[in-house]
C-alpha cells in the first residue's frame, strides 16, 4: 500500500503538538490546541458554521459506506431527541469475517513504533477537528445536547481527551528503551554481554462500547488509547448515537490508509434494533480490551464475564455536594443552579444529593435555615431558566423516555421544593425539554434513604436534611463507598469541616471540588489537568486519563541475544 502521508511528514506536522501535550500532562496547566469558539473555524480547510451544518444535512437519509469487510446488511434507526429522523444507515458486520480482517494489519501497526502511531492518531484528531461543526450537529441530534454544548463537549473537549490519551500512551511506551546493551562483570572471566530488544506489543482487538449522552467525549479516550498502543479498535456505538462515532471511524480509516496502514485497524459494529451485540462481542476471544460507559448493571456484567479482556468501565454513582457554610452565598447558589441544570442533569458528573444540616448554615448574608437554603436554590434555578430561549440553550433535550419517566416519578418521593416544568422549543417542537426538580428528603428516614442512595439519572436532585456537618461527612463516605461518585462538592468556611471532607474523598478515592462560586462547575473537567473519575470507587474502575488507563493496553516483550 503506497502511503500518501509519510511518517516524516506526519512527525514534522504533529510532533510539536505531541510535545505540548506531554508538557501539559506533566504540569497540569491549562492548554488546548482545539478552539472552543465556533467562529474559530473556517480557515485552513476546516468547516465553518454554515458548511458544517450543510455537511450534516447532506448525511441525512444516506448510506454511510465505510468500505469495511464482512458487511452483510445495512442498519440504522436513529431519531434525534429533537424529533428529526436521521435516516442514516451503517454497515452491519459479520464479525467472523470482520475480526480476522482487523487482526491482519496489527503487525505493521505494532512495528511502526510509538511515535508513528501517535502522529497518525494526531492526524485523525486534526481531521476530526476540521469537521467540528459537522460533528457538533451529529452529537446534538443523537445526544440531545444543546448546540453549544454539543459543539464544545462533543468537539474540542472530546478531541482534547483523545489527544490526552495519546500523550499518556506515548509516555508509557517510551518509558522502556527500544534497545539496550547489557554487560555484567565476571571478575577475571570475560563479562557477560547481551544485546536486548524491547517491543511494545498490543493486547489484540479493543472493543469500544459507546454511550448515548457523550458518544465522542466518553469514546475518544479509549479509542485513541488503544489505537496509539498498537491495538485495532472495533467501535460499537449506542444504537441511538451511532453517527458521531461512525464519522470518527470513517476519518480514522481514511487516515490509516493514507499513512500506509490497514484501514481495518478501526471498524464499526452497528447493530439491528434490539440485537444487543455488545454481550456477544465482549466475550469473543479476539477482544482483549473493552472500554465501556453506561449503566452499572452492564458494567458489572462486563467486569464479571469478559474475563479474556482488560475491561475499563465508567458506570454510575451518586454524586454529592455537602453544604456546611458559605462565604459567598449568592455565588454558591448560582454555581449549583447551573450545575443542576446543564444538559438537563444528564451527565455522569451532575450533583444529585445536596447534604444540608437541618438546623441551617452560616453564610455571608447571615444564618439560613434548611428550608431557606432549598427555597433560595429553587429560586436560583428558576431565575436561570426563566427565559425559555436561555433554558433551551442550557437544558438541551431529554435523551430518552427513561429519563423522562424518572423525572416524573421523582415528584412522588418527597416534598417538592422545585417542580419541573415543560419548555417548548420553537425550532424543534417535538423536543422534550424539562427543567430540573428538587425534592426534599430526610437523611434520618429509612424510606427516604432508598431514594437518595440510588442514582436517579437526569434533572433530579435531592436536598437531604442531616443532623450536622459531621453526619453529612459520614453519609458522604458511605455513599461513595457503597454507590460510588464521579464528583463530590463541598461548601464550607470551617477548616475542620474542609479537612474532614477532604479526608473522606482521599480515603474513598473521589474527586473533590471545594467552594466553587464562579465559572468552573463541579460537573466539568479539563483535559490535561483534571482527572475524570478516579478508578478507586464503584462509579468507575478507571480514570480519564492517567497512566493506568493506557499502560495495560500493551505489554513489553523482550528479545535477548549474546553480544
Amino acid at each position: 500500500m503506497a502511503a500518501e502521508l509519510t511518517t516524516r511528514e506526519l512527525i514534522a506536522k504533529h510532533r510539536p503538538t505531541l510535545d505540548q501535550a506531554l508538557e501539559a500532562i506533566r504540569t497540569r496547566a491549562y492548554w488546548s490546541p482545539h478552539p472552543e469558539h465556533p467562529k474559530a473555524y473556517g480557515e485552513n480547510g476546516s468547516l465553518d458554521m454554515a458548511a458544517g451544518k450543510a455537511a450534516f444535512d447532506a448525511l441525512l437519509g444516506t448510506r454511510l459506506d465505510l468500505g469495511q469487510p464482512g458487511t452483510d446488511d445495512w442498519v440504522g434507526a436513529e431519531v434525534s431527541p429533537y424529533g428529526i429522523e436521521l435516516g442514516v444507515t451503517y454497515p452491519h458486520a459479520d464479525v467472523d469475517e470482520l475480526l480476522p480482517a482487523m487482526k491482519a494489519g496489527q503487525r505493521a501497526w505494532r512495528d511502526a513504533g510509538a511515535e508513528t502511531r501517535a502522529v497518525v492518531c494526531l492526524e485523525i484528531l486534526k481531521r476530526i477537528s476540521d469537521r467540528t461543526h459537522e460533528f457538533a450537529h451529529a452529537v446534538m441530534h443523537t445526544s440531545g445536547q444543546a448546540f453549544m454544548m454539543a459543539f464544545q463537549a462533543g468537539g474540542p473537549h472530546a478531541q482534547d481527551r483523545g489527544l490526552e490519551a495519546v500523550a499518556y500512551a506515548y509516555v508509557e511506551q517510551v518509558r522502556t528503551p527500544d534497545t539496550a546493551e547489557w554487560t555484567k562483570p565476571q571478575g577475571k572471566r570475560d563479562p557477560l554481554a547481551l544485546n536486548k530488544q524491547f517491543t511494545a506489543v498490543p493486547r489484540g482487538i479493543a472493543l469500544l462500547i459507546g454511550c448515548n449522552t457523550f458518544p465522542t467525549w466518553n469514546g475518544y479516550p479509549g479509542l485513541f488509547a488503544s489505537l496509539a498502543t498498537g491495538n485495532a479498535v472495533l467501535v460499537k456505538p449506542h444504537p441511538r448515537a451511532v453517527l458521531p462515532l461512525a464519522l470518527t471511524v470513517q476519518v480514522a480509516r481514511q487516515v490509516l490508509a493514507e499513512a500506509g496502514f490497514d484501514p481495518n485497524l478501526v471498524a464499526l459494529a452497528a447493530e439491528r434494533p434490539g440485537e444487543g451485540i455488545a454481550k456477544t462481542l465482549a466475550t469473543r476471544p479476539e477482544i482483549r480490551i473493552i472500554d465501556y460507559t453506561g449503566s452499572t448493571a452492564f458494567g458489572d456484567w462486563l467486569e464479571a464475564n469478559a474475563r479474556q479482556a482488560q475491561v475499563y468501565t465508567e458506570k454510575a454513582g451518586v454524586n454529592t455536594v455537602l453544604v456546611d457554610s458559605a462565604a459567598n452565598y449568592k455565588g454558591m447558589l448560582s454555581n449549583l443552579a447551573f450545575s443542576l441544570s446543564l444538559y438537563s442533569g444528564q451527565m455522569c458528573t451532575t450533583p444529585q444529593n445536596l447534604l444540608i444540616p437541618r438546623d441551617g448554615i452560616r453564610t455571608d448574608e447571615g444564618p439560613k435555615t434548611f428550608d431557606e437554603v432549598v427555597a433560595d436554590l429553587a429560586r436560583s434555578v428558576d431565575g436561570l431558566l426563566g427565559d425559555d430561549a436561555r433554558a433551551n440553550a442550557l437544558l438541551g433535550a431529554i435523551v430518552n423516555p427513561d429519563v423522562k419517566a424518572r423525572l416524573e416519578a421523582a415528584a412522588g418521593l418527597g416534598e417538592v421544593a422545585l417542580a419541573s416544568r415543560e419548555i417548548s422549543n420553537p425550532e424543534f417542537p417535538d423536543a422534550v425539554v424539562r427543567t430540573p426538580v428538587i425534592v426534599k428528603l430526610d437523611g434520618a428516614k429509612p424510606d427516604d434513604e432508598a431514594a437518595y442512595m440510588s442514582e436517579c439519572f437526569g434533572p433530579v436532585s435531592f436536598a437531604v436534611a442531616v443532623d450536622s456537618a459531621a453526619d453529612a461527612a459520614e453519609l458522604l463516605r458511605r455513599t461513595i463507598r457503597e454507590k460510588g461518585a464521579m464528583t463530590v462538592g463541598a461548601y464550607t468556611t470551617d477548616e475542620e469541616v474542609e479537612q474532614a471532607v477532604q479526608e473522606v474523598c482521599l480515603e474513598e478515592a473521589a474527586q473533590l471540588s471545594l467552594n466553587l462560586t464562579g465559572g468552573v462547575y463541579v460537573n466539568q473537567t479539563a483535559a490535561f489537568s483534571d482527572f475524570h473519575g478516579s478508578g478507586g470507587n464503584p462509579a468507575a474502575n478507571s480514570a480519564l486519563c492517567d497512566g493506568a488507563f493506557v499502560a495495560n493496553r500493551f505489554r513489553v516483550v523482550e528479545v535477548r541475544k549474546e553480544a
